[in-house]
């Protein structure tokens, strides 16, 4: 058996019809960027949200820097946020020349918010929580540290469309919700795409303008800004992922749980859900100690796997002016160590997943 770590194909098929209605729509319109397609997706996404507001953008990564570019947040102020996640969070800190601060995870692979206050300083201007894996974060203990210190707060939803926490949707804590559309997201598009949402009227209306080129009347720059809309395309097919996300959401929960029944081995940890939180399962990532040896046994098997993510950001090449080495944070570096995401996706069989689960089971 040869299985995927992703098919992303598998749902394409399964909605075929209306994607390439969607598709074909758009172009026959002779109208491919900031038309209709745009402006509803940004009005059903906010609703799915619940948020007030949803500026697409071009990708999730501009998602993040143009967030703090419109708070203000730049040089010599700092960002706090979690280690073990993706590089692109913390670029969009850097990007503006501000300085991200490390903390350590939480077992649930989000940020350990016991270890947030300790990391304060009179620079510290804004916390970036990320939603990772698609299990959302502590909000609540995160809100109430933000309005003691009167710190921004910013959301990194790439992985999480949908998930809530204690009833509220990821990106509607804080000031900005960032969102990815990469093709493999739970709402992913066939390219790159992005959104922000807010409840914030000012902050939309400068995403609007710093989005397009900084203008919001052809021709009259108000700002230097950049190029950054999400298509006509994408916004019509985006559209259709968004009509079907609660039942895509719904299927790999339930796939989830047939690998948290029928994986069963001593030397594998599987990912837990605080009490309270949703998790959506963007990603079914497990642990290991002899994580390398188990991904070359799963392969050996045709059992495709990735590590999210290998390198920590602060070990990272791009990063080595901030001064870090290993040894600095050592529950982000033992996820990076230790991490393994199996087959997770929309459109896998039973027989698969029980394929999975039994070839780890055999793992000795």
């Amino acid at each position: 058996m040869d299985i995927q770590t992703n098919r992303l194909d598998r749902g394409f098929y399964r909605y075929q019809a209306e994607f390439e209605e969607a598709a074909l729509r758009v172009l026959r319109s002779g109208w491919y960027i900031m038309g209709k397609e745009l402006s509803e997706f940004e009005e059903r996404f906010a609703g799915y949200i619940g948020a007030k507001y949803c500026v697409g953008l071009g990708n999730g990564l501009d998602a993040l820097w143009m967030a703090f570019r419109i708070l203000g947040i730049g040089k010599g102020d700092e960002v706090i946020v979690q280690g073990n996640t993706y590089i692109a969070s913390v670029m969009g800190i850097t990007i503006n020349g501000a300085t991200p601060v490390f903390v350590e995870p939480d077992e649930y692979f989000n940020i350990d918010t016991s270890k947030i206050e300790e990391k304060i300083t009179d620079k510290t201007k804004a916390v970036l929580v990320v939603h990772l894996y698609g299990q959302a974060s502590q909000m609540d203990k995160v809100v109430d540290i933000c309005k003691k210190h009167n710190l921004r707060l910013v959301e990194d939803c790439a992985q999480s469309h949908g998930s809530a926490y204690k009833g509220k949707v990821t990106g509607t804590f804080g000031d900005i919700g960032c969102f990815s559309f990469y093709p493999s997201k739970n709402i992913g598009a066939f390219g790159d795409g992005g959104a922000i949402v807010t409840d914030d009227e000012d902050i939309a209306k400068e995403m609007r303008i710093l989005r397009n080129y900084g203008s919001e009347k052809r021709y009259y720059n108000k700002v230097v800004g950049t190029n950054s809309r999400l298509d006509e395309i994408q916004a019509a097919l985006l559209k259709v992922r968004l009509e079907h996300a609660e039942e895509m959401n719904k299927e790999k929960q339930d796939v989830a749980a047939e690998y948290d029944k029928k994986i069963n081995n001593p030397l594998i940890k599987l990912p837990g859900v605080r009490e309270g939180a949703d998790h959506i399962y963007h990603q079914y990532v497990i642990r290991c100690k002899r994580r390398d040896e188990l991904m070359a046994y799963l392969k050996d098997r045709g059992i495709s796997t990735i590590i999210h993510y290998p390198i920590p950001p602060h070990l990272s090449e791009a990063y080595e002016y901030l001064g870090f080495k290993k040894g600095d944070f050592p529950v982000t570096e033992a996820c990076a160590d230790e991490v393994l995401s199996i087959p997770m996706f929309n459109g896998i069989t039973e027989e698969e997943v029980k394929y999975v689960a039994d070839v780890l089971n055999e793992f000795k």
